[in-house]
């Protein structure tokens, strides 16, 4: 279970779901999710290097789907996870702003690299 933001929270009392929103409820509904992922667990890695561990492959199976049904890149998708909380729950994501922290924990090292000469 993710922990909802204010944001999220607020966007849960609203009265009137949008289209967005009954259609992905219905499709968590309809896919068969169990199955999908018996089929593909034996092909997904599950180790990585220590620094790029996968992601829990259910998550990336929705995002997969989220991706065809909305016809989205790989950054636009990335973008629409930070910016759409039904896009966000709807993948169940457990950790979302890894790919962030990653270009942050870079961007450092090399500026590090660069001040101390070694780069």
């Amino acid at each position: 279970m993710i922990q909802l933001t204010f944001g999220d929270a607020e966007d849960l009392c609203q009265r009137k779901q949008t289209r967005r929103e009954i259609f992905l409820s219905q499709m968590d509904r309809v896919v068969p999710w169990q199955a999908l992922l018996k089929l593909i667990a034996p092909h997904y890695p599950t180790l990585g290097r220590p620094d790029r561990q996968p992601y829990a492959l259910a998550t990336m199976l929705r995002i997969h789907f989220l991706q065809q049904w909305y016809a989205l890149s790989d950054p636009a998708m990335e973008e629409a996870l930070h910016d759409t909380p039904v896009m966000r729950r709807f993948a169940q994501p457990c950790e979302w702003r890894k790919p962030m922290l990653r270009r942050r924990r870079c961007a450092r090292r090399g500026v590090w690299l660069l001040r101390t000469g070694c780069g």
